[in-house]
Order: C-alpha cells, then sequence, then structure tokens
C-alpha cells in the first residue's frame, strides 16, 4: 500500500502492522482488520495533571508522577477476603530516595504490569497511612522511559497480559495514521449529525482514541453509542414496517361467545393492569397484520389470565391457539391453571359440556404414544382450541387446521429457529404474545424488544400476602439452627416449603437452568477467612434434611430437570396436593409454579443467583392470601460484592427497580441474550441504562427515516451500512421478537 492510499475497514492488519505483530493482535484479540482495531475502544482514560514528585506531594491532593517501581509485596488480607499487593516505587523525576507506597486490594492486573525495574505514570489521591504518604488503587501507564511522560488524557484499553495497553496504543498511531473520509466515509445523514450534535466518523476514531482532553474522548464515545443504537433501531423499524404491511386474520372474537361467558364466571375484578393490557391486545387481534406485542410485568400480576382471554377471543373468532412454554413443570402449570380457570368452559367434546367450551390439551415429551397420537389429531381436527406445550409443539408431527395465536412464555429461553418452526405452520402468520415474567426496564424493552409493542402490568391482583425478605449468614451456627427451625415452624402450620439449591449434585450441573456466575473468579472464603463449605446440592440437602428429627414426620420431595418427567409431575402433583410439606428443587419453579399453600422460601447459596432470578423464586410464595416469607443464605461476608446484590432483593419487592439493580450489574449481551462475541454487530459502546436518553433519539431519528417516502434507500451509505452491521448474529437477535 503506497504511502498517499488510506486504509478501509476491511484492510488487513498484517498490511499495517507486518505479519508477525499481525499475529499477535489476532491472537490477543481475535482482530484481522483495520475497522476491528479501530472499534477496540478505551474503557476509560486516565487524567494527567502537572507532573509532580514524590517529595512535595500534598496529602488530599490528587496528584500524577512517574516513578519507577522498586518492590512488589502480595500479603493476604484478615479483615477480609482475597489479597493486599503492596508496590513502593521512586521517584523518576525527583530524587531517587524518594519513595511512596501503592497498595492494590485484589490487583490482579496490577500485580502482572508492575514488576520490579518498571517504568509508569501514576495518578491518584494523597493519603497519610502510619505517618507514611501513599496512593491507594491509583491510574497507571507502563512507560519506556520517564521521557515520555505525556501530558494528554491516556486511553486505557481492555488489555492482555501478552499485549498490554503499551502495546494497543502503538498499534492504535499506526492505524490512525492512514484512515480519512475515502476510507472511512460517513454515513450518518448531515441532519442527524447536526440536529444531535454528533461528531463525524473519522474524527470521533481520532478523539476517541487520542483525545486532547477527557471530555474530548467522552464526546467521540457518544458518536460510536449513538451509531450502535441508530442502527439497531433502524434494523428494528425496518422489521415493524415489514410485518405491519404482512397480512393476517383479524380475530375480532364474538359478544356472546366463550370470552364473554369466562368473563363472567370470574370470581374477582380484574386488575387494572390486567384490563388495559387486555385492551391493548384486543385491539391488537382486530387489525389486518399480526400482533405481535410482549407482555410483561411483576411476578403474580396475572399476566397468564390476560393471555388466557386473548386465546379466547380467537377461538371465538374460529382459530386455535399454542402456548410454548420452556420446561415440562412449567407446561404442566399452565395447562392446569387453564383448565382450573376455563372449569367446564375447558371441557369441549367431552358430553354434556357447554356448546361454546372448548379443548385443551398438554403435548410434552413424556406423552405416552396413545396420548400423544390423540392430542395430535385433536389440533389436526380443529377440535382442540388450547394446545400447551414444550419444545414438543415444535414437532413436524404437530398440524393445526388455522393458528392464529401464539403465547411464548419466558421467551428468552427460545432460539428463533423453534419460534419460527410455531409460527410456520400457519397458513397466514398468525398473531404473536411474548411474556415474560421478568419487568424489564423501558431502554432494555425498547433496544431488546424495539419492533414488539409492549403491554406493562404493575398492579398485583388483590389477595396477595406480603412478602418478607431476609439474609441469612450462614457463617453463624446461630443461624443455621434459626433457618431449619423455621422450616419446620411453617410445616408444622400445615404450610409449605421450597427450598433452591443451585446444583442437582457435585457432577450433574443442570445447564438449562442454572445461573452462569455473577463473578469471574468465585470467592472460596467466608467472612471469618476459613473456607467456604462446597456449593449445597439438591442431592446434599435431601440428605440433610432426611438426617434432622425436626423433619421425621415430613414427606420431603425433590424436584430437578434430571429426573425423568414421570417422577417430575409426580413430585410436583405431591407438592401442589399439600402431600409433600418441602420441595427441594432447583430453579426448575423459578416461573410459572402456583401453589398456594406455599408460605417459605428458602434459597441456598443465594450469590449464585442474579437479582431477577432471586425475584422470580420470591414470587412463588404468598400467592393464596398467606403471608410469605423469603430467605437467602450465604457463607459470605457481609461486604463482599455478592451479598451486596442480596440486599438489594431484600430491601424492596419492586421488580422494576430490582431490573434496573440487575442490568446495571450484569454485562451487556447477557441482557441482549445473544452470543454475539467478535462479530461486528455486537454493541462495544451502547449502555442501555446510562444511554436511555440517547436510544430515546435514535428510536425517533431511526424511524423518521424509515418511515419517509423512500426509507432507507434515500440513504444508500446508511443503507448499507444497517446491512453490513446486521450480520447472521445480529439477525438471530433481531428475529427474537
Amino acid at each position: 500500500m503506497t504511502a498517499s492510499a488510506e486504509f478501509t475497514n476491511e484492510t488487513p492488519l498484517d498490511i499495517v502492522l507486518g505479519a508477525a505483530s499481525a499475529r499477535k493482535v489476532e491472537t490477543a484479540f481475535g482482530y484481522s482488520t483495520v475497522g476491528q482495531m479501530l472499534s477496540h475502544f478505551p474503557r476509560r482514560y486516565m487524567e494527567i495533571g502537572e507532573l509532580s514528585k514524590i517529595s512535595e506531594l500534598p496529602v488530599g491532593e490528587d496528584v500524577t508522577i512517574v516513578a519507577e517501581v522498586k518492590s512488589v509485596n502480595q500479603r493476604r488480607m484478615h479483615s477480609r477476603s482475597g489479597f493486599l499487593l503492596e508496590v513502593l516505587v521512586s521517584d523518576a523525576l525527583g530524587p531517587e530516595q524518594s519513595t511512596l507506597r501503592m497498595t492494590f486490594f485484589n490487583g490482579y492486573e496490577a500485580k502482572r504490569d508492575l514488576q520490579v525495574g518498571s517504568t509508569a505514570m501514576f495518578s491518584g489521591k494523597v493519603t497519610l497511612y502510619r505517618n507514611h504518604l501513599e496512593l491507594t488503587h491509583p491510574e497507571y501507564s507502563l512507560l519506556d522511559a520517564a521521557e515520555e511522560a505525556d501530558p494528554r488524557p491516556i486511553p486505557i484499553y481492555p488489555a492482555t497480559a501478552k499485549f498490554p495497553n503499551k502495546k494497543i496504543r502503538e498499534v492504535m498511531e499506526l492505524v490512525l495514521a492512514g484512515i480519512g473520509t475515502a476510507g472511512f466515509p460517513e454515513f450518518i445523514p448531515d441532519p442527524v449529525l447536526k440536529s444531535h450534535r454528533i461528531p463525524g466518523r473519522v474524527v470521533s476514531y481520532e478523539h476517541i482514541h487520542r483525545p486532547q482532553t477527557v471530555a474530548q474522548g467522552y464526546a467521540a464515545r457518544k458518536r460510536f453509542a449513538f451509531e450502535e443504537a441508530f442502527l439497531l433501531q433502524l434494523a428494528l423499524a425496518q422489521r415493524r414496517a415489514h410485518r405491519m404491511k404482512q397480512p393476517a386474520t383479524a380475530r375480532s372474537g364474538t359478544a356472546d361467545g366463550l370470552l364473554a361467558a369466562f368473563d363472567k364466571t370470574l370470581p374477582f375484578t380484574l386488575t387494572d393492569g390486567q384490563l388495559i393490557a387486555g385492551r391493548e391486545i384486543a385491539d391488537d387481534l382486530v387489525r389486518g397484520h399480526p400482533m405481535n406485542r410482549l407482555l410483561q410485568g411483576e411476578v403474580g400480576s396475572g399476566k397468564t389470565l390476560v393471555a388466557l382471554r386473548a386465546m379466547l377471543q380467537v377461538i371465538d373468532s374460529g382459530g386455535q391457539t399454542a402456548l410454548l412454554a420452556p420446561t415440562e413443570v412449567l407446561a404442566q402449570q399452565h395447562y392446569q391453571s387453564i383448565k382450573k380457570h376455563l372449569g367446564s368452559l375447558g371441557t369441549g367434546g367431552e358430553l354434556g359440556s357447554d356448546p361454546r367450551a372448548t379443548r385443551v390439551d398438554l403435548l410434552t415429551g413424556s406423552a405416552g404414544a396413545a396420548e400423544r397420537k390423540r392430542v395430535l389429531l385433536g389440533a389436526a381436527s380443529g377440535e382442540t382450541g388450547i394446545l400447551v406445550g414444550t419444545h414438543s409443539l415444535l414437532s413436524d408431527m404437530v398440524r393445526f387446521v388455522d393458528l392464529g395465536l401464539v403465547v411464548v412464555d419466558e421467551q428468552h429461553r427460545f432460539g428463533v429457529e423453534q419460534r419460527d418452526a410455531l409460527r410456520s405452520k400457519a397458513d397466514m402468520p398468525p398473531h404473536m404474545l411474548v411474556m415474560t415474567a421478568t419487568p424489564i426496564p423501558r431502554t432494555v424493552a425498547m433496544t431488546v424488544f424495539g419492533d414488539l409493542e409492549v403491554s406493562l402490568m404493575r398492579t398485583l391482583p388483590r389477595g396477595r400476602a406480603p412478602i418478607a425478605t431476609h439474609i441469612v449468614p450462614l457463617q453463624l451456627p446461630a443461624m443455621q439452627q434459626r433457618l431449619f427451625a423455621r422450616m419446620a415452624e411453617e410445616t408444622a402450620k400445615g404450610h409449605q416449603v421450597y427450598v433452591v439449591c443451585p446444583r442437582i449434585s457435585e457432577k450433574a450441573v443442570e445447564d438449562d437452568f442454572l445461573p452462569m456466575p455473577i463473578e469471574p473468579t468465585p470467592d472460596t472464603t467466608a467472612s471469618d477467612g476459613a473456607a467456604k463449605p462446597a456449593t449445597m446440592t439438591v442431592e446434599k440437602m435431601l440428605e440433610l434434611l432426611g438426617s434432622m428429627d425436626i423433619f421425621a414426620n415430613t414427606e420431603i420431595r425433590a424436584l430437578h430437570g434430571g429426573m425423568p418427567s414421570e417422577e417430575k409431575a409426580d413430585a410436583m402433583m405431591a407438592f401442589d396436593s399439600g402431600r409433600a410439606s418441602i420441595l427441594v428443587s432447583t430453579t426448575v419453579i423459578e416461573v410459572g409454579v402456583d401453589v398456594h399453600n406455599a408460605t417459605l422460601m428458602v434459597i441456598i447459596d443465594a450469590e449464585n443467583f442474579g437479582i431477577s432470578q432471586l425475584h422470580q423464586l420470591r414470587g412463588r410464595i404468598g400467592r393464596g392470601g398467606l403471608p410469605g416469607t423469603c430467605l437467602m443464605t450465604t457463607w459470605l461476608d457481609a461486604e463482599h460484592p455478592s451479598v451486596m446484590r442480596l440486599k438489594a432483593v431484600e430491601s424492596t419487592t419492586d421488580g422494576f427497580l430490582l431490573a434496573e439493580s440487575d442490568l446495571n450489574e450484569r454485562r451487556e449481551g447477557d441482557i441482549l441474550g445473544a452470543s454475539q462475541s467478535g462479530s461486528r454487530s455486537t454493541l462495544k459502546v451502547l449502555r442501555v441504562m446510562k444511554d436511555a436518553k440517547l436510544i430515546a433519539r435514535a428510536r425517533e431519528a431511526a424511524e423518521s427515516i424509515v418511515d419517509g417516502d423512500d426509507g432507507l434507500r434515500t440513504y444508500p451509505g446508511l443503507q448499507a451500512a444497517v446491512e453490513e452491521w446486521v450480520d447472521e448474529d445480529m439477525q438471530a437477535f433481531l428475529e427474537r421478537g
């Protein structure tokens, strides 16, 4: 490549760096092109002030020094888990005898970078500890020599041991030297740039990697965050526009049909949330294009009843409906709940049934040959109005006469192909209702479910009892004894108890339901520094409870995904009927399980679960008018970050507040629910909580373009950028709706 030629997004890195250096970059980060390297954005900036000499440091002030590492010492902390890294440095600009101590708590990165003899620039607040000056957890940047110190902000990148920040900055210098508007043309329309005060593309690359000020670096970050939000919202807006053009059968129902008869049987008044959501769904169903709506709300807000009323409206219009659930336990619960709600109106085809009644069937993997044949014939003949099932509904053997509505519960547990397989069973695109029991902040709904209309239900039905939540520190023997005594007290009253464990056994891990660990390296010490016990499993808990005299006359059952279907159904029936007083399970009972007599939820090693999951588990109790108690046990120190998460759950039962806390804690990819590592479409800068206003502005701008006369065709460069950005991984994510 000649000196005058400009790099493009696809320019191979080996042309810029040489083959050997390019291989090192690809090994470290997986990048092979200039565009990928430029998108390796800084995590933060080290702001450099006037350089100070160690001998002249003022206590309590923020300072920047250039120093050489003289010694490194690591020791274990006694008051809490982890280690303390102590680094002694000498002044590289002033008298060499001037030294300063620096401390890093659990300083894994500092331990790797700050070797004896290395020179670095350090920035932090000067404190006084035992009559000695020190910097605690200072920012730092490695230098080859003290003379390299630069007053400009230093970008701090995600780095590896073999490819540290210094090498990344050297690579960026070479890459930035060859970019210009010819190789990186602007694709965001000029009116959008101006109205949102967004800097241009090439200037933003320069400013995010080589800012003159920290403010300049973050202004460039705003450009790339807006770009990601804008491209995503354009793709979602196109999907919405495409759906609005698709035909669908209007399902207007009848004035005196099954829905009207069902409403007359309800022994309670619908909540305002149920009424509003019901009207929104009913209005969607009468339109000539497919409904695509997300029904979300608080745990126990009555979403299933709202979905059932929508099904009955479709059945009154001559159509059939399907409810897809991710587990057999949840499918069984939905089936039983719907049958119970409908009563005689759900006995269609049976002798003496109401002429308006419909037939409700259940199809799971455990169904016997005769039962499967009966259910398949009912769907294929049109007799079955509501078919509830798991992945078995996706089988080629399942046929409908007129599938009018698909209800998907816990949408995030199904892939694109699975959902589309069910949709394809209808001659005309069916209406789609997606339910989630996890409250979703508005910005997540706008980002992840951006092409769905959203119905929100915050009101709980009357009769829901309050739930008290407490953290139980198991390192205190008295708390261990009280925990089991509390369980015995509830069973003695005739009430029932859930005990949830993170794993089935030491060997078997229930992949479908075990929460991903929040922390990369789980803590293995209790507050006193002693090793904490291994994570409690379902098998060990059953053995422990069975050995206790206080539970000698108590029936205890187990429930987990590794059990045969018949055993799962039998365990759930025993608990549902009240025969079993204690159910020891994994998170298979997280959603949908509805046992009104259950009053106590014990979550073992609760730090293994996320905030939303803990809230879901808590929602299994207090459903029958009896006050509930949720006990979250842990061996961790009270100040451990994971225990702070438990304290958030302890402090409120507002699922929407907890959802925001959950979102602030989790990685963005977890929230998107799509594995996109390494793809062009991974959200590198956008943060759905932090950038809420920016996302809203990007959505407004995207809709104005897509809704224009020629849509994206007005801006061919932008259209190409959307098509390039929406690769296969992102397309799968977009198709979740």
